[in-house]
């Protein structure tokens, strides 16, 4: 099984990283603008995905702004809003109580871009929810990317060729899966981000990713662990989904999700198998996709 980035390391390193980089700021000024946010950090990434989630925040207040008395489908007020929009970000001003939560989550998604960009173009796809993927979302995203972004890049292409404005989220994952091979991806080079990470705080990137031989642990813990935590939800890589989606649920993305489902929450691995037997006697037990969902029902219930 592959190795498997850990959300707990990446969410404890985010903090101590951003909480050293805002102290530094704000005991020189007690409030942080537009401006200073693009020449925060060394790492250009942070800073533009901490603009990102303003901007998101931004657009989730918009979407309260309902009335019954007035028109705010308006196309004047439309351009109204937008050139309000453009006024407003350019008068930024964040305290340090406000600001820190939104530059935690941005050393995190950029630590999760670097070391496990599969994993993040899944979230991205996965945060639009189960209606459709908009087009115009996926560009706004690649605006703010600066690192491994040429997937979803080629994905938007791919979606401007078909003249889409939206699909829906199988096909999504679908035509991602078809790109990373068709381009035969590979992740940039992660030297030079984890020295200019250390520069501030120490990184060790082998600290960043869960044990993959469970007997390095204390036992004691290994087997309740095991037992009671281990979701294969949780556990499975970009690389994983894409391959059971397509080549045991035949693509369909919302079947696969559903079955996963429904594997976390059986007692055993006989209660497993035998829905495997009942539901897919189709699966080729002999193929190299099979042995792998069989090793992780294995120890999920091991």
């Amino acid at each position: 099984m592959e190795e498997k980035i850990s959300a707990k390391a990446i969410d404890q390193y985010s903090n101590f990283f951003a909480s050293k980089l805002a102290d530094s700021f704000f005991q020189r000024k007690e409030k942080i603008n537009g401006q200073e946010i693009l020449v925060l950090s060394e790492i250009k990434q942070v800073n533009l995905l901490v603009v990102k989630e303003l901007m998101r925040l931004w657009n989730a207040e918009q979407q309260k702004w309902q009335s019954p008395f007035f028109d705010y489908g308006a196309e004047a007020v439309q351009e109204s809003r937008e050139q309000f929009k453009n006024t407003l970000s350019n008068h930024i001003l964040i305290s340090k109580k406000d600001f820190l939560p939104l530059l935690k989550l941005a050393v995190s998604q950029t630590l999760f871009l670097l070391l496990a960009p599969y994993d993040f173009f899944s979230n991205v796809l996965d945060s639009r929810g189960k209606g459709l993927v908009k087009v115009d979302d996926l560009k706004n995203e690649t605006r703010y990317l600066k690192i491994n972004k040429a997937p979803l890049e080629k994905l938007v292409e791919k979606l401007e060729e078909r003249k889409s404005d939206a699909i829906t989220g199988n096909e999504a994952f679908a035509l991602l899966d078809h790109i990373l091979e068709e381009v035969n991806f590979t992740p940039e080079d992660i030297e030079g981000y984890v020295s200019t990470f250390s520069k501030l705080v120490p990184l060790k990137v082998e600290e960043l990713f869960e044990f993959k031989d469970e007997t390095k642990k204390d036992p004691s813990l290994v087997e309740g662990a095991r037992k009671n935590e281990f979701r294969i939800k949780d556990s499975l890589t970009i690389n994983q989904k894409f391959m059971f989606t397509k080549i045991l649920f035949n693509g369909d993305f919302e079947r696969f999700s559903g079955a996963i489902d429904r594997f976390d929450k059986f007692k055993n691995l006989n209660q497993a198998v035998s829905y495997v037997d009942e539901n897919y006697p189709q699966w080729d037990k002999e193929s190299e996709e099979y042995e792998e969902f069989f090793a992780i029902l294995q120890r999920k219930f091991s």
